[in-house]
Formats: structure tokens, C-alpha cells, sequence
């Protein structure tokens, strides 16, 4: 299984986004995560965007890079969807294949 860290800034929409619909078309073969430098607060227009795709993000929590750090958690990916300079301040994971992947 292919585990995979989504990360944005607060985690409240892009990478709550990609982690849904990877969980969504991924199947078995993925393990997907997201996590934020801060976390924030959900947004809800990310919310009502994934509602129209027939995806419920509304009870999704927000989760802070640094703890999942900390707790030593592996992936084989982490994907930033945020920009250059916010991405430089992520955490590197050790098991991480390739530690940045861009858009």
C-alpha cells in the first residue's frame, strides 16, 4: 500500500481536497493523510465544492504536519499543494520517497 501525506498551510481545503478524492478513487491501494504547517479551520467552501462531487469533508478535522511528525508516521509520498516558500517549511519524513512533489 502506497501511503500518501497531502499538505497545505492550515488544512482546510486543498489538501483536505486531495485526500478525499485520492480515498475516493484510490482504493485499496493507497493510505491517504492530510495535514497543515498550522492547523485551521475547515473551509466551508471547500466543503460545498466536495458536496457537489457527492464527497462529505464536513466532519474532517484539521491536522498540524509537526504532530504526525512527531508521532513518527511513514509515507511513501508528501505532496505540497501550497506554495515554494510555505512548502520549504514542512517537515522531511525520512520514509518519504520523494519528500516534495509540487503543483
Amino acid at each position: 500500500m502506497t501511503r500518501i501525506l497531502f499538505l497545505c498551510i492550515h488544512n482546510s481545503a486543498r489538501s483536505q481536497m486531495a485526500e478525499a478524492y485520492l480515498k475516493k478513487f484510490g482504493g485499496e491501494n493507497f493510505f491517504a493523510e492530510s495535514a497543515g504547517l498550522e492547523a485551521g479551520k475547515l473551509n466551508p467552501l471547500a466543503v460545498e465544492v466536495m458536496k457537489e462531487d457527492g464527497i462529505d469533508i464536513s466532519n474532517n478535522r484539521t491536522n498540524d504536519v509537526f504532530e504526525f511528525f512527531k508521532e513518527g508516521r511513514l509515507y511513501n509520498y508528501v505532496v505540497t499543494v501550497c506554495d515554494e516558500g510555505n512548502a520549504a517549511k514542512c517537515p522531511v519524513f525520512p520514509s518519504a520517497q520523494k519528500n516534495q512533489l509540487e503543483f
